[in-house]
């Protein structure tokens, strides 16, 4: 095996501990912050509306 092929094989197994230890569970974590932040927000349209309805 030339030097070349072992650098392209730690290249890539490096390229898959990026994307699979890092990348993926930031986009997770990313993804369940938006969700919540949805909910909240989602909550707090509902209760506004019903107490728009209530108070008329």
């Amino acid at each position: 095996m030339s030097s070349r092929t072992v650098m392209a094989i730690l290249g890539a197994i490096l390229a898959l501990y990026v994307v699979f230890g890092l990348v993926l569970p930031a986009l997770f974590g990313l993804f369940k912050l938006v969700l919540v932040l949805a909910l909240v927000a989602f909550a707090v349209v509902a209760v506004v509306t019903i107490v728009g309805k209530f108070s008329k």
